[in-house]
């Protein structure tokens, strides 16, 4: 495709400005030495604005942009079904589980788990977040942004590779938290307006006389069965997206494991300045999770039309930017990079947050600031040091691990999708036993862990691998409904077989409350009526 010469100038510019201004909030008054809870946690002071935007930042990368444009353009509207039910996941987030994270201080999701559970799961759990963010979130992140940059502006796809990673590294390295949140209201309101205007001119060029509705109109005329929001058994995606699951099924374990329980998301909401504030965080992102499919998912199914030839479905939103003029291609290009750097860059200060906090002070059996006043200026100082090494360690080996992992991949969305599928169940088991059932135990929540991943192998492995063919013929969202209530069986009789020691559960519910604001009802009734038009329109 390649850029012009305003489009690099635009892309330039772009760059320069948001380093700077992640620079700039960075900055500490006179004297006062930046600590772990000014660097993983922003000083638990980000307004709502910040929060909501961040939420998507994090959320909405390559994977995204990308990945679920290619299934746009291999499925249909259909999954959009990740983004609208997200909206709904945000509020019960909102509603539900912030009020326990926030009256406990928690600041990292492992560290939740040895409140409630024991020091055992906290460092398995932590273990395992850090290979997960690293080896699947990462490197999905920066490789499908490096397929993007590829396509876009011609250079190689690892000179891109090592440039985004690079750049989000750099980005985030001095303010941590707060360089990523206070910065994202930008980088999120360049990925809507560039998303804006693929959508608007895609459908434009579609309809021809008759406009951007004309375009709308015509394409869902040509390719009717690319809007069909929930698939028939006769699909030949319904194995990716089984009909009603979406609605009632796994889609629910997966939205309950990414929104509620994942630290490179739900540290935003815990480093707000207050409960309220964090509430009104998730209902911004969850206004702004109803917009997405619009500016992600639309323009990979008119290119469906546009570009009909493509040698592979995550080609399609890069194709269709090339539709774009000189000028207006750079500011879409930029959004794209900024939507890649801000969701890098959040995963980056998340992988050194759990390695910092839940690893490293652990075994060195340090007091944090994070955790209260008691550390010590030197050893924040430290620890604020190993946080950014943990993070240049990350991003270099996501940069050298992400062509052999994800380099023969078709929809690398669905396929990321599906391998967090073998531990989303037992995720979701652990926390909302260990926040809504007193009697849960640290061995029941291991075993509903481990039975999750193993239960999992057994429907997923290939019948010609000497698997069985009923089972790996599941959808794997099927698949994740089946294996949680198994897992979750297990979990529950394990934890009344044995009971937890007297003091293991340090999780304080006095005081909780989970009464709303008049606002945030008023604000959840709008989405769910909005999800209710929506599904009414294209069931």
């Amino acid at each position: 495709m390649g850029l012009g010469t305003i489009d690099i100038v635009v892309v330039v510019v772009y760059a320069i400005a948001i380093f700077g201004l992640a620079q700039w909030v960075s900055r500490e008054k006179a004297g006062h030495q930046k600590n772990t809870s000014d660097y993983f946690l922003a000083s638990k002071n980000l307004p709502w604005w910040a929060i909501g935007a961040s939420l998507i930042a994090a959320n909405i990368s390559a994977e995204q942009i990308v990945g679920m444009s290619g299934s746009g353009y291999a499925i249909g509207l259909a999954i959009a079904s990740y983004e609208w039910m997200a909206a709904l996941t945000l509020l019960i987030v909102g509603k539900f589980f912030l009020p326990i994270f926030l009256k406990n201080e928690i600041y990292t999701m492992p560290q939740f788990l040895e409140q409630r559970f024991g020091p055992t799961i906290r460092t398995v759990m932590a273990v395992f977040w850090l290979l997960l963010y690293v080896f699947v979130n990462l490197t999905s992140i920066i490789w499908l942004g490096s397929i993007a940059v590829t396509q876009v502006a011609g250079v190689n796809q690892d000179v891109a590779l090592i440039g985004l990673g690079a750049f989000a590294l750099l980005y985030q390295l001095k303010g941590g938290l707060k360089a990523v949140a206070l910065t994202d209201i930008v980088q999120v309101t360049l990925l809507v307006f560039g998303g804006l205007v693929i959508a608007w001119l895609t459908l434009g060029k579609i309809g021809g006389d008759a406009g951007v509705i004309g375009g709308f109109a015509e394409l869902t005329r040509r390719v009717p069965d690319h809007f069909e929001m929930i698939l028939s058994p006769d699909n030949p995606h319904y194995k990716e997206l089984p009909g009603l699951a979406v609605l009632i099924g796994g889609m629910w374990i997966a939205n309950l494991s990414y929104w509620g329980f994942n630290q490179y998301i739900i540290q935003r909401a815990l480093a707000a300045k207050s409960l309220a504030e964090a509430q009104r965080g998730v209902v911004f992102a969850g206004f702004l999770k109803l917009l997405m499919p619009v500016i992600i998912v639309l323009p990979g199914i008119a290119a469906v039309i546009l570009a009909p030839d493509l040698s592979r479905p995550d080609e399609a939103y890069p194709s269709m930017m090339a539709l774009l003029p000189t000028g207006l291609l750079g500011l879409v290009f930029a959004a794209l990079i900024a939507a890649i750097i801000a969701s890098t860059a959040s995963k980056i200060n998340s992988i050194a947050t759990i390695f910092t906090l839940d690893i490293y002070a652990k075994f060195k059996h340090v007091k944090t600031r994070a955790e209260d006043s008691a550390g010590e200026e030197g050893q924040e100082k430290r620890l604020v040091l190993i946080g950014r090494s943990a993070a240049v360690v990350a991003i270099i080996l996501a940069i050298l691990t992400a062509r052999p992992l994800l380099g023969s991949l078709d929809q690398a969305f669905q396929y990321i999708q599906e391998f967090s599928g073998f531990v989303t169940p037992g995720i979701t088991i652990i926390f909302l036993l260990g926040l809504f059932w007193p009697r849960a135990t640290e061995a029941g929540a291991l075993v509903g862990a481990i039975a999750s991943v193993v239960l999992s192998f057994v429907f997923w492995f290939p019948a010609d691998w000497g698997g069985i063919a009923s089972l790996n013929a599941v959808p794997f969202l099927n698949r994740m409904t089946i294996v949680f209530f198994l897992s979750l069986a297990l979990a529950v009789i394990v934890s009344l077989a044995r009971p937890a020691r007297v003091g293991s559960n340090r999780i304080v519910m006095e005081g909780v409350t989970f009464r709303t604001t008049t606002g945030f009802n008023i604000a959840a009734l709008i989405v769910c009526a909005i999800l209710i038009a929506l599904y009414a329109t294209f069931w």
